[in-house]
C-alpha cells in the first residue's frame, strides 16, 4: 500500500499552518499504516507522535493526550519503560492531560 501521498498531505497541511488539517490527514495515514504495517513498525509510532503534536497545536489537548496514550502503550511494549523516547512521551502525555483537565475546568466540565 502506498501511503506516502498521505504523509505529504500531513506536511502540506502543517506547512500551511493548518494543524487541525494535519491532524485529520495524520489520522487517515494512521488508519492505513495500522492496516498494512506490522504493529511494531516505527512508522506507526512516528505518525502517532505527529498526530499528538498536531492535535495539541490545533488546541485539542484531549486528542493530543489520546494519541500519546496509544503511543506510550506501544513504546512500553517495544522499547521498555526506561527508554528516553518512552520517558519523553510519558512527560508529554502528562502535560496534555493536565492541559485537557484545565480546559475542562475552565469550560465548566469536571472529568472526575
Amino acid at each position: 500500500m502506498e501511503y506516502s501521498p498521505k504523509r505529504r498531505m500531513c506536511s502540506v497541511r502543517y506547512g500551511e499552518r493548518d494543524a487541525a488539517g494535519a491532524a485529520k490527514a495524520s489520522a487517515a495515514l494512521l488508519e492505513d499504516q495500522v492496516r498494512v504495517l506490522d504493529p511494531d513498525d516505527p512508522e506507526i509510532r512516528v505518525t502517532l507522535h505527529n498526530l499528538a503534536r498536531w492535535h495539541g497545536e490545533a488546541g485539542d489537548a484531549a486528542g493530543a493526550a489520546a494519541a500519546l496514550a496509544g503511543l506510550l502503550e506501544d513504546l512500553l511494549r517495544v522499547l521498555g519503560p526506561d527508554h528516553p523516547n518512552t520517558l519523553a512521551t510519558r512527560a508529554n502525555l502528562d502535560h496534555w492531560r493536565e492541559e485537557a483537565e484545565e480546559r475542562d475546568l475552565k469550560n465548566g466540565n469536571d472529568r472526575s
